[in-house]
């Protein structure tokens, strides 16, 4: 809801940038370092290439959300972005491309690869990286750069899916997708002593879904690759987007697009205003008799960490 006033009625893209499984257990080994790496090369890839005026040539605007995890909870680090369809050029003006998308996904995934493997290369280099597990051996310099090479040689993957259909389905989108963890609870269909029975999606067969059972500790394994590091921010803002532009370049390009700007419903409102407008559920009144509920204010014999409700 807050997003609201930060989004433009224009196109906007979901673009994804995933790495190959070899880097894998590297990055779980250091993931705080190459999850920060991963921004780091999607964004200067993104910014690069829409400056770069054979494709837009203007600053953009877009969203960078890390996911962990594929469809049966292993581990699949990748990074999606909502990527504004336009920005503004040299002059402060608005740019796009009329409802096509402005980047052949081709490029982004071989600017993509070169910019992600010179970072864990320096990373090597400055001895900053940490080898545990299966990434044991890449602690060897000839280990490392046939890793090295043979990432280079592979075609990442980068691909881009169809334009949303207005601002608000942007928002409604970004509600929905940006928060998701591992897996929901209405995925988990049964489980015993034992085991946990949950559906995943065969992407081997057209993305059909079918169920998966695996032994409850290997179950919480899964989930528990997928806890972020602390105090770890997985939704960065970012160009046009971020924090510093959005109130001035926002409002500009608001203007510049004659776009009205979307208001938050929920700003400055209480805790139950709030259950009240979204739920239509009015916590101020008793259930039983439809008096009046008042917060009891804490006093000395009552700790403060406890409100109590009272017709």
């Amino acid at each position: 809801d807050a997003q609201k006033e930060n989004v433009l009625d224009a196109p906007y893209y979901h673009v994804v940038f995933t790495v190959p499984e070899e880097l894998n257990p590297i990055i779980y080994s250091n993931q705080k370092l190459l999850y920060d790496a991963l921004y780091q090369a999607a964004s200067s890839t993104l910014n690069e290439l829409a400056k770069d005026s054979k494709y837009l040539g203007a600053d953009i605007g877009y969203i960078c959300i890390l996911h962990t995890w594929g469809s049966a909870m292993n581990y699949h680090p990748h990074i999606h972005t909502i990527v504004l369809g336009g920005g503004l050029d040299k002059d402060s003006k608005w740019k796009d491309t009329g409802g096509k998308f402005f980047l052949p996904h081709g490029v982004i995934a071989k600017v993509f690869r070169g910019k992600y493997l010179c970072e864990l290369k320096s990373l090597w280099n400055d001895s900053k990286l940490e080898f545990h597990g299966t990434a044991e051996k890449y602690q060897n310099h000839y280990c490392f750069k046939e890793l090295l090479n043979e990432c280079y040689k592979k075609d990442w993957v980068a691909y881009c899916k169809e334009t949303f259909n207005g601002a608000q389905s942007v928002i409604n989108y970004l509600g929905k997708y940006t928060h998701r963890i591992a897996i929901s609870n209405h995925r988990i269909k049964s489980m015993t002593e034992a085991t946990v029975t949950y559906a995943v999606k065969d992407y081997k067969n057209k993305g059909q879904w079918k169920e998966k059972t695996v032994p409850g500790e290997e179950f919480i394994r899964r989930f528990l690759m997928h806890v972020p590091p602390k105090r770890f921010i997985r939704i960065r803002h970012y160009g046009l987007l971020s924090c510093r532009n959005k109130s001035k370049k926002m409002t500009h390009c608001r203007n510049l697009l004659g776009c009205k700007k979307y208001i938050s419903a929920l700003k400055n409102r209480s805790a139950a205003e709030m259950i009240k407008l979204l739920y239509n559920i009015d916590v101020c009144r008793c259930s039983s008799c439809g008096g009046k509920m008042v917060p009891h204010l804490p006093d000395k014999h009552t700790p403060s960490i406890l409100v109590h409700m009272r017709c």
